[in-house]
Order: structure tokens, then sequence, then C-alpha cells
């Protein structure tokens, strides 16, 4: 009987797959407990449906990504902060702050967690910083921090 498996199963397969498996392992243990349907034509016409909406969604993330890209990268930001005697900054500019940058500036929500720097920023100058937005679409800019 052909199957298509709704979660992954060991020794089975993976979700998504059409597999063929014996009558009575797919009718009293997979169908039964609701791990796979049986791969007539509107299941798997539903499941077609399914592999390209989420092909679509990566589409685009990825289109929006680039978007993204294309305005940031290559730029240098102003990040303006307080700081102590001897030009050392009260804490240091992390992703959030460059996050919340990006926002005002541009208008682009990036996840403070996806941005990096190639070193802790907690002076002033200018510093390099990367985002990695999407798989293989990296923004690199620059940072500069100047008194407030």
């Amino acid at each position: 009987m052909k199957i298509i498996l709704l979660q992954d199963i060991a020794g089975t397969g993976k979700k998504g797959e059409i597999k063929e498996v014996k009558d009575s392992y797919a009718r009293n243990c997979l169908i039964k407990k609701k791990l796979a349907v049986e791969a007539t034509n509107e299941n798997l016409n539903h499941l077609e449906g399914q592999k390209a909406s989420a092909q679509h969604k990566l589409d685009v993330e990825a289109a929006n990504a680039q978007k993204i890209k294309d305005a940031i990268d290559g730029k240098t930001l102003k990040f303006a902060a307080k700081a102590g005697q001897g030009g050392k900054l009260f804490g240091s500019v992390t992703g959030k702050d460059i996050s919340a940058l990006i926002k005002k500036e541009f208008g682009f929500d990036v996840d403070k967690r996806k941005i990096s720097t190639k070193t802790d920023i907690k002076s002033f100058g200018t510093f390099e910083a990367e985002a990695k937005l999407f798989t293989g679409i990296i923004a690199k800019f620059n940072i500069n921090v100047v008194e407030e």
C-alpha cells in the first residue's frame, strides 16, 4: 500500500515522503495512529499544495532578505552613545541596539541574534558588523559610534 507520512518515523521515512509499506503495517499502525494517510489522488494533490506553499514562503523570505541587504549593505550607521572619562562607553553597543538603529533608519526589522560584530563595541570609532539575513544572504555594514 502506498502511504504519505505525516510525521518522521524511524526506519520508515521522513514527513511528506510517499512510501510503499505492507497493508497490515499501514492500516493497523500508521493510519490508525494518524502517522500516515493513504496515498489517494486527493491526498497527493494536498501534499503538492503544501510543498508549493512552503516553497513560496521560502521565496518570499529570501526576497525580503535581499531587499534588506540592498538597503544596508556597505552603509555606515551612526550610533550616538554616552561615555565616561577616557572615551569608554557606559556598557556596550549590542545587537539589540544595532537592530533598533536599522529599524529607525531603514524601517526593516532585523533579529538582534542575526547581527554580529567582529569585536565588542565598547569605545568610540568605526566597527564592522554583519547581519545574516537568510541562507547565503549576508549584509556587511559599519557602525560609527560617536559621543552623544
